[in-house]
């Protein structure tokens, strides 16, 4: 490694060339990186002797293009390199335009030295090589074309020269001032030594903090600045430029992509900090550096274009699958993604029939909707889907989306729970207001309305104190009435005549041009037919449209018998995870738990899992059978009955609901204790829970 400071022109004078590489993004200085750029040049050049300092430079020899001619490729620096050369191209036709006359500098000269090798061939005679068409615009520009006249011209390039342009134009600075403050700004000049320095090394130790680099640039750069030029490019059209494109259509950066896929290929449940996407993905791709780079790239493109299709759901083929997808996404999540992207696998693998998909779709979007409703947690809902993804099995997706749907700690509401929240709670508060109504209205009918068009309308105005038509048809009780109806789901609809409506009194909301009579829309086919509007009628339509929800939104429909059996697989799973011995305990007591294990073993083959500090046990059905703990001088024994149900002639039982807090029980849902301090209580206790086994609900 060679490290020098240089003044930055004289870094780029001379026969070589200096080549962004693919890996690089492309140039993303704005019209603010471009004037305090410009403030420096302006007041270093005014000042006179002392020198601004621009940071580190940094490059790597490349391909050699003959004995006097070298080209470099740009490691750190490309965002000031590219400026200052589109700052030179502004003064090089500033000073054709104006006929400004002067020893130093003239147009030539700052074409011959800083701007192009003259004396090259082809390509080479540019001192800079862009990507892409970034390229072909710097290329129109030093060449005193139109950039116009280039077929994806780059906005940013022509941005930064016209602003150098006009900053030149207006300056009442002389140019010989403003070509010294250029001639004066110095650089770090790194150069990095061929086969000897590692540039990726370098890379991040100048980009330790990630400042203004994305945490996809990182990767990129991580996966192809370690590769032979030749490969570099290869790599990037082949595989990452697909990356790039399809996330640049979907409006959105692959960071979020990235960590997802991490996850899913990892199977963790734990979201990687937005600050450690770039960590976490290289420990991840070392791991699979048995694999070929092109399979390793395949995988990871396979699974990007799943991410951008959830995205931007516009782009699917399928049009019931394309539908499904842009009725989830309205809801304006995102958490779910791995779970999709985790779907959209099984389905390109034929593993999960297109009908199948669009079920999965809604069976996903009635979790979030049933919930919302319900007003349920959302926090870590990330880690919630991203375990649901990993129990997808390839040979029975849909099946085994509805189970982890029914087994997840953040429970799916039953049909009875959410048909009535949706109707007795403020619906209007939720952010799935509008969605909620937009299917009432659309969901099953191959005409539908367009909704995106309607706003939500509170059929009974939000404020009525000023509209007397109303506080008579409410009755006596007016106030609580309104207040207690007025956000229900039985008052809500959408109309595009929001403003028209206002608070007027219902008849005129009926009978005006466009209200409720000649409404189109389906969910107001009820409210044209009512003559008043009061209690009743919001209650009863309430009923109707609730009834409705719960098909539009069904519960998960998951297999009782396959529910067991992946509960007893987990339980096993854990079972063999930690033992008896596994528990601090006093050696007597340690002795009794043994027995109380021995006996409940002789009674029935459970499964035992140590969860905290307690044993506990399940049948073969996976139901829970007995808790044990390990208390000072004894052993706690819960029973999931009700204490008048147990069994229990010697009376050792206890009942728990005379405690308000059992300490380190796990499950709290038993309504018996037995506290046995002997082994001769044993078969009292074991009674007593072979009692509770027989009488347990089938």
């Amino acid at each position: 490694m060679q490290v020098v400071k240089n003044p930055f022109v004289k870094v780029i004078n001379g026969d070589h060339q200096f080549i962004i590489p693919v890996f690089q993004r492309d140039y993303s200085w704005t019209t603010e990186q471009c004037q305090q750029f410009w403030d420096d040049v302006l007041r270093t050049g005014r000042n006179g002797d002392d020198a601004h300092f621009l940071g580190s430079f940094v490059y790597a020899e490349g391909d050699v293009g003959g004995a006097a001619f070298t080209k470099w490729l740009v490691i750190d620096g490309q965002q000031r390199l590219t400026t200052l050369s589109l700052l030179l191209a502004a003064v090089r036709d500033h000073i054709v335009e104006t006929d400004w006359h002067g020893d130093d500098p003239t147009s030539d000269r700052i074409d011959a030295y800083y701007l192009k090798n003259i004396h090259e061939p082809g390509s080479r005679q540019y001192k800079l090589a862009l990507r892409r068409h970034d390229d072909e615009t710097l290329r129109a520009l030093l060449d005193g074309n139109n950039p116009d006249d280039v077929t994806d011209r780059s906005e940013m390039i022509v941005d930064a020269y016209e602003f150098f342009l006009s900053q030149l134009n207006s300056c009442d600075g002389d140019i010989a001032e403003i070509y010294r403050g250029i001639r004066l700004l110095n650089v770090v000049d790194v150069r990095l030594e061929r086969h000897i320095d590692n540039p990726q090394l370098v890379f991040e130790s100048l980009n330790s903090t990630g400042v203004d680099l994305t945490e996809s640039d990182l990767i990129r750069n991580y996966l192809l600045m370690g590769l032979p030029e030749p490969e570099q490019t290869r790599m990037y059209e082949k595989h990452w430029s697909e990356i790039e494109t399809l996330f640049r259509d979907a409006g959105n950066s692959p960071d979020a992509f990235l960590r997802d896929f991490v996850a899913i290929k990892r199977k963790t449940n734990i979201q990687i900090r937005s600050d450690r996407i770039y960590t976490e993905f290289k420990e991840f791709w070392q791991t699979r550096r048995n694999e070929s780079l092109d399979d390793r790239f395949e995988d990871m493109v396979r699974s990007a274009r799943y991410y951008a299709y959830f995205l931007k759901p516009e782009r699917i083929e399928n049009g019931s699958i394309k539908e499904a997808m842009i009725q989830g996404r309205q809801l304006g999540v995102v958490v779910h993604a791995t779970l999709v992207m985790r779907l959209y696998e099984c389905y390109q693998k034929n593993s999960l029939e297109p009908d199948d998909f669009v079920t999965a779709l809604n069976l996903i979007e009635s979790f979030l909707v049933r919930r919302s409703v319900l007003q349920l947690q959302t926090r870590n809902y990330w880690s919630v889907f991203a375990r649901m993804a990993h129990s997808i099995d390839d040979d029975n997706p849909l099946a085994s989306l509805r189970v982890a749907l029914a087994r997840q700690s953040y429970r799916f509401p039953s049909d009875q729970e959410f048909e009535t929240a949706v109707q007795e709670r403020d619906l209007y508060s939720l952010r799935v207001c509008w969605h909620i109504l937009s299917q009432l209205e659309n969901a099953g009918y191959k005409e539908p309305s367009p909704t995106r068009e309607y706003s939500v309308e509170h059929i009974m105005p939000q404020t009525i104190v000023d509209v007397p038509e109303w506080r008579k048809m409410l009755g006596e009780d007016w106030e609580i009435n309104h207040s207690s109806w007025v956000n229900r789901l039985g008052n809500l609809t959408l109309t595009a005549y929001n403003s028209t409506y206002s608070n007027r009194p219902f008849h005129e909301k009926k009978s005006i041009t466009g209200g409720f009579a000649e409404s189109p829309l389906r969910l107001n086919s009820f409210v044209g037919q009512q003559v008043r509007w009061t209690v009743n009628e919001i209650q009863e339509r309430g009923q109707l449209l609730a009834r409705r929800a719960v098909e539009i939104w069904p519960n998960h429909g998951a297999d009782t018998k396959m529910v067991a059996e992946d509960k007893l697989r987990e339980l096993r799973s854990k079972s063999a995870e930690k033992t008896l011995d596994n528990l601090e305990m006093h050696s007597s007591v340690r002795s009794l738990m043994h027995d109380v294990q021995d006996s409940i073993r002789q009674m029935s083959e459970c499964v035992e899992v140590v969860e905290r500090k307690s044993l506990c046990y399940y049948d073969g059905s996976a139901n829970f059978v007995s808790e044990t703990l390990p208390m000072s001088g004894y052993v706690r024994i819960l029973v999931p009955i009700d204490f008048e149900e147990a069994y229990d002639p010697e009376e050792i039982a206890g009942d728990v609901t005379q405690w308000k807090f059992l300490p380190n029980v796990v499950h709290r849902d038993c309504g018996v204790y037995i506290d046995v301090r002997e082994k001769q209580q044993i078969p009292a206790a074991v009674a007593i829970i072979r009692h509770a086994l027989q009488i347990a609900p089938e």
